[in-house]
């Protein structure tokens, strides 16, 4: 998919200039500019913050054909869109949903990946557990390195971060509400 692209058309559908979203999400326009002729890619905590201006969710930017599947039940890993980026992949279950209250992931974390230095912070409460691997788990300063079997559950409006330290892979079973994804 065309980020740069996808960003740009979905702007102008909203009515909105590069100027006026720049503003909505606190950024410069080049900022904008950048992403939209894909000179940069943005992390998915930067691409969150740009769409909450719109306003709309990872989900719904990255979703093709939103509402066609709206009373599917069930999910085959290959109906499943990777909404992560850089080592990091965000398997969402219900993406085409238009009533979704719930993000439900499959988030596979190659070794070393690294959700990045800027913590993340949105509304909502999130949990998960992990299937595999390790995970360093950071929650409002607390620091916390889970391994299979363990779990977590937050506000997710406390500044968080996750890193795979570890060698190996790291698997993991998540919800947040409302959906963030």
């Amino acid at each position: 998919m065309d980020i740069g692209e996808r960003l740009k058309n979905i702007r102008k559908d909203y009515g909105y200039s590069q100027r006026e979203l720049a503003k909505r999400v606190g950024v410069t326009n080049s900022t904008i500019s950048l992403i939209e002729q894909n000179r940069v890619s943005p992390s998915v905590g930067s691409l969150k913050k740009v769409l909450d201006g719109i306003p709309m969710s990872l989900a719904d930017f990255f979703a093709v054909d939103a509402g066609e599947k709206d009373q599917q039940f069930f999910y085959q890993s290959n109906d499943l869109p990777d909404l992560g980026t850089e080592g990091i992949q965000y398997l969402l279950v219900g993406a085409n949903r238009n009533d979704r209250q719930m993000s439900i992931m499959r988030e596979v974390y190659i070794a070393g990946s690294d959700t990045g230095e800027e913590l993340l912070s949105h509304d909502g409460e999130e949990g998960g557990f992990i299937v595999q691997g390790q995970l360093e788990l950071t929650v409002d300063g607390d620091v916390q390195l889970l391994s299979e079997g363990d779990g977590y559950y937050f506000d997710s409006r406390k500044p968080h971060r996750f890193r795979n330290i570890g060698e190996q892979d790291c698997e993991v079973v998540s919800a947040n509400t409302p959906p963030s994804f």
